[in-house]
């Protein structure tokens, strides 16, 4: 009852009984300029050492207390434009005190009183920095140019911290292409004495040629591409003195080209802790460096698995201390957070959950207290949750069902806590931590009011193997269950994403909901194992057998749906990128008569083409592992395509490179089989901004003329 209950209201929350207003394929695409996302609070952050937060409104920055909920100041443009002419707009807060703000305008990062209004500080950058990182301690930021890595400060606005003349020696940037949760290539020490940075040595890792079309002819652009089973980077880890202006590179043997990762400074700034993971990836050595000399102090521990390791956080020290600090593991099937010290002793095991940790935000006053993110027990959810060091209890701070995204005070008192779930566009609330008390401070109207759309609702299933799968089902706007509608199997399936989530429209993109009731189809989604935020279990399942497992469920999706009445089990198509564009042409082909047709953009199309430090993870190497890499691989199905099927792919995608494409069209050929292709050129991995609206459409239009039964009518609805 209840659940009819939710999906009616959800159909008449999205609907509406009188609007009948149709949302384009364009305008849902690019949504985010037509207003058509939902309303939030711009640049919402809190004031450091303090209950006040602030956002933006009316191009002014207005500041809140969050104690009383009530407006304490408000700085118009006006107050920046007598100290900063030149600004149009108000910029957005890199950093915020009670005294000053931090933000950047073209290379400048300047620091602006705003209890005074007067102008603080201003540090300069080279006009063409990039992998920039500020640091307010220091007063300096890091920055590369090309492959060095440089500091900007108030005297100097070009410090070379590195200065290589090879270029395939690169500092200061994220290395092992961002996977192990590296995001950056820079590290700030705590009280900003030092910067710790990553280099990568890239002589024994293969030239990839991509073509740029734009210049007169066409020019040769060579990327550094390490494919499965071939060189790879050789990483250091640099430490700069600010002060001396020397450098002491932490002494580690790479040669055996082994990963580096989840580096952390400890808070007197004497050691830096670092993850060493060897290239199989089933082994971590957590290791403390001396800043002063660079020489091992010890390993504290180290974990090891059959299948895969796979560290992402740094360890983050408790409050007051230089020894005590969190480490995230997933030792015992889920994330979960480990007490260590430094010297390598486990102090306990703080949480003990069968959901996923991931994240941590900060600590109360006392220090007794953490505060984390994670699923909670409904891994669609994201929740923030209050847990105490030494008992290991907990309290759930984010009571409303849904996907909650938290800032936490730096005192620990309060939460920003921004959310949305199916029936909630987004909703901004403050959480007293201590209390549990919500007090709510702002509500997005439906942007979608207007717009005759469908129904977005939930659905449950099990695998062949018991394993609980989840799901979603868009149906069209003025849905008729008597009626026979066609499908349009949205997939990813990979590792490190999940698209079933209890958030606005359940974490579909706009356009499938448009596309939905534009072209009267019912648009399924179902997340595999494999797929994140289920533990380590369910994700390692695919380990050496990419596809085998991902194509089983979601078959089991395929058997739902023909279950219903109101489908046409006769007309199904399917559509993923990347990950999901493996997974397209692999449903497509392996499962011959399933589906009338397929699009694969930026498809994995044999993994002996892809990337070491994700391939081997989860596949070993070619030479470890040739039958799974030749089962995976989609060449081999071809001659089974039985349906249409269209291949998508940037002419320069440095991420799943053209070979993947080109050699299955090699193929197809040599088959004698006629798929069609299409190109984006000098588009890289995904194809973003206004010709997004045209790949949608591409791959759209193709569903719909070609998705059809030999046996039905040209227009069944």
């Amino acid at each position: 009852m209840k659940k009819i209950f939710l999906l009616l209201f959800l159909g008449t929350f999205l609907t509406g009984f009188s609007q009948q207003k149709t949302l384009s394929l364009e305008d849902a695409v690019l949504g985010y300029q037509k207003g058509l996302n939902p309303a939030s609070l711009n640049d919402l952050k809190w004031v450091n050492n303090s209950n006040s937060y602030v956002f933006q409104k009316d191009n002014a920055l207005i500041f809140t207390d969050a104690v009383s909920n009530k407006i304490t100041k408000n700085i118009p443009l006006s107050d920046l434009q007598k100290n900063y002419p030149e600004l149009k707009r108000f910029p957005r807060i890199m950093e915020i005190s009670t005294n000053e703000l931090v933000f950047s305008y073209k290379n400048f990062i300047e620091t602006f009183n705003h209890n005074n209004l007067s102008r603080s500080a201003t540090i300069s950058y080279d006009e063409a920095a990039e992998n920039k990182e500020y640091n307010a301690k220091a007063k300096a930021i890091a920055y590369t140019l090309n492959n060095n890595l440089y500091l900007g400060t108030a005297a100097n606005p070009k410090i070379a911290v590195t200065n290589i003349e090879d270029k395939n020696i690169v500092s200061g940037q994220a290395i092992h292409r961002s996977e192990f949760g590296i995001v950056k290539g820079t590290f700030w020490s705590p009280e900003g004495n030092y910067l710790a940075f990553y280099q990568k040595n890239e002589s024994n890792v293969t030239d990839y040629p991509l073509v740029d079309i734009t210049t007169y002819p066409a020019s040769l652009k060579n990327i550094k591409y390490p494919m499965a089973g071939q060189g790879s980077e050789i990483a250091k880890i640099g430490i700069y003195n600010l002060q001396t202006q020397q450098t002491v590179y932490l002494n580690i043997d790479t040669s055996d080209e082994h990963y580096l990762t989840n580096l952390s400074w400890t808070p007197d700034e004497k050691y830096v802790l670092v993850a060493e993971i060897n290239r199989g990836q089933n082994h971590v050595w957590y290791n403390r460096y001396e800043v002063a000399t660079g020489e091992k102090v010890n390993t504290l521990f180290e974990e090891t698995n059959d299948k895969w390791t796979e560290p992402e956080q740094a360890a983050v020290f408790l409050p007051n201390s230089n020894t005590n600090f969190l480490w995230f593991s997933e030792r015992d099937g889920f994330m979960n957070l480990y007490h260590y010290t430094t010297e390598g002793k486990l102090v306990k095991q703080v949480t003990k959950f069968n959901w996923v940790v991931t994240g941590i935000l900060g600590f109360d006053e006392s220090g007794k207290n953490v505060f984390i993110t994670g699923t909670g027990t409904d891994p669609r959810e994201m929740h923030t949750f209050k847990v105490n060091l030494k008992s290991g209890k907990y309290a759930k701070l984010t009571n409303t069902n849904g996907t909650h995204s938290t800032q936490l005070s730096t005192n620990g008192k309060y939460l920003i806590d921004s959310y949305s779930n199916l029936t909630i566009p987004a909703k901004i609330e403050i959480v007293d931590t201590n209390k549990g008390k919500s007090t709510s401070i702002f509500t997005a109207e439906n942007p979608l009011k207007n717009y005759n759309l469908g129904t977005t609702e939930f659905v449950n299933l099990k695998g062949k193997n018991g394993t609980d799968l989840y799901a979603k089902i868009t149906k069209p706007a003025n849905f008729d269950a008597t009626k026979k509608y066609p499908v349009l199997v949205y997939v990813y399936g990979g590792p490190h994403a999940q698209l079933v989530k209890n958030s606005w429209l359940a974490g579909s993109n706009l356009w499938m909901v448009a596309f939905a009731s534009l072209e009267n189809y019912i648009v399924f989604t179902i997340d595999n194992r494999g797929s994140e935020n289920r533990g380590f279990a369910f994700e390692s399942s695919i380990h050496r057998n990419l596809g085998d497992v991902e194509i089983e469920d979601q078959l089991t999706g395929i058997d739902y749906l023909k279950s219903l009445d109101f489908v046409d089990s006769k007309r199904i198509a399917v559509n993923g990128w990347s990950y999901g564009g493996f997974m397209t042409t692999s449903l497509m082909l392996r499962n011959p008569g399933v589906f009338t047709t397929a699009v694969a953009g930026g498809p994995v199309t044999d993994w002996k083409y892809y990337e070491v430090m994700y391939g081997e993870r989860y596949m070993d190497t070619p030479q470890e592992n040739p039958e799974g890499y030749e089962k995976a691989k989609v060449h081999n199905y071809i001659k089974n395509l039985d349906g249409k099927l269209l291949l998508i792919h940037g002419s320069v995608d440095p991420v799943v490179v053209p070979q993947h494409s080109m050699t299955l069209l090699q193929e197809a050929v040599k088959q004698k089989m006629q798929i069609d292709f299409f190109t984006y050129p000098m588009h890289e991995h995904n194809v973003g901004g206004i010709d997004r609206a045209h790949l949608i459409k591409k791959m759209m239009d193709y569903i719909v003329e070609n998705n059809k039964s030999p046996l039905a009518p040209k227009e069944e609805i």
